[in-house]
């Protein structure tokens, strides 16, 4: 299977969206193959991210390790797929990968990429921007999966006081939050009395104060630590090479 193979990619020729050059490039991602064993890992979580990989041959998959010991599976790679698009825009991988059976992969850069982009800032920027609204998603399958209802709130919320922080909308830990228990309890798959004995739970144990639409965090370091909160999808900055990559255009 090559990447130009696959079904969007199809479409796109097809279409006529793809010229000859789109081809060749995308040709070009696939000619460093290398040869993977069963169960064999592509990289660990936290590791660099610096390239991505098309899989030619074989299953793979991305995964994270919980704090119980156990694993959540994120998503099956088949032949065709690419693996660690979701990292773009981080300087370190948020999930591992590995394959499920013996297989074939083929490393690409992000300087390869780049050039797909035609060296486009704006093009880097949107996809950035859109993988770490997926990374986002993705963190919130995690722990609706495997987290208490009581580790579940505590992650939204200070994920939700992360985010605002970053857009400046905190002051003294405490913010604005416009979110009625009933839209907390579809975002949670809870009900709205659940939410409303964990917000007091949470407020029994000096972790949260919500006045209706205000809520105060007056640690918001215990609460993290709670869930063993890690922030490495809410990353604030665009990894340094993007800057580079994009200076040595001509």
């Amino acid at each position: 299977m090559s990447l130009i193979d696959t079904v969007v990619m199809r479409g796109l020729s097809t279409q006529g969206a793809l010229s000859q050059e789109d081809k060749a490039l995308l040709l070009g991602l696939e000619l460093s193959p290398r040869y993977m064993s069963a169960s064999e890992v592509l990289w660990q979580e936290s590791e660099d991210a610096d390239l991505f990989c098309v899989v030619k041959e074989g299953w793979a998959y991305s995964y994270r390790n919980l704090k119980n010991g156990s694993k959540q599976i994120l998503k099956f790679y088949l032949p065709g797929d690419i693996i660690g698009i979701r990292d773009f825009g981080f300087t370190r991988r948020l999930a591992s990968a590995a394959m499920i059976n013996k297989g074939v992969i083929c490393p690409f850069s992000y300087k390869q990429l780049f050039e797909l982009f035609g060296r486009s800032s704006l093009a880097a920027g949107i996809v950035a921007t859109a993988t770490r609204q997926q990374a986002q998603l993705s963190e919130r399958l995690i722990y609706l999966g495997k987290y208490s209802a009581h580790e579940q709130l505590a992650h939204f919320l200070y994920e939700i006081y992360l985010r605002l922080k970053r857009i400046k909308a905190v002051r003294d830990n405490s913010f604005f939050m416009p979110l009625t228990q009933e839209l907390i309890s579809d975002a949670l798959g809870m009900s709205p009395v659940h939410v409303s004995r964990t917000f007091s739970m949470l407020r029994d144990e000096g972790l949260v104060i919500r006045n209706r639409q205000h809520v105060k965090l007056p640690d918001p370091e215990a609460l993290a630590r709670l869930v063993e909160f890690n922030d490495s999808y809410i990353d604030e900055f665009l990894p340094p090479s993007f800057s580079e990559l994009l200076k040595a255009s001509p």
